[in-house]
């Protein structure tokens, strides 16, 4: 059984602090999706599917980075902050992919030689 030590609030197992490590796994594991994202900029053909890459793997990464810094600064000052900005960023981060994929499919922005059908082509009279 491994020796659990609890002095001044810190929960460390063989004297390493277990907040701090979780706290750094998770900004390390937000830091990778971040950077998946920014990968997938580079890499993907079209708008539509780098606003979809970027979406979903830097909101991902940003919530991780919230949480590893609540864990490495655990207080109700920062819970409350890491609270509001992950809630925001759920928020904001689906309304301005879809605002800007709308606008982008609006203006006739190509789509990808992949695409293999349009389901909105029928529906959109104005597109040039």
């Amino acid at each position: 059984m491994p020796d659990l030590a609890a002095a001044n609030g810190v929960l460390a197992i063989a004297g390493v602090d277990v907040l701090s490590v979780l706290g750094g796994a998770a900004i390390a594991l937000g830091v990778f999706f971040i950077v998946v994202a920014g990968i997938g900029m580079l890499r993907l053909d079209d708008v539509y599917s780098r606003m979809n890459a970027i979406t979903k793997a830097s909101t991902l990464g940003v919530i991780l980075t919230l949480l590893g810094s609540f864990l490495l600064m655990p207080s109700w000052d920062t819970a409350w902050k890491v609270v509001l900005a992950i809630v925001l960023q759920l928020l904001s981060s689906p309304v301005g992919s879809y605002a800007v994929g709308r606008a982008a499919y609006r203006v006739g922005t190509p789509l990808s030689e992949q695409t293999e059908f349009d389901h909105l082509g029928h529906r959109v009279p104005d597109r040039s």
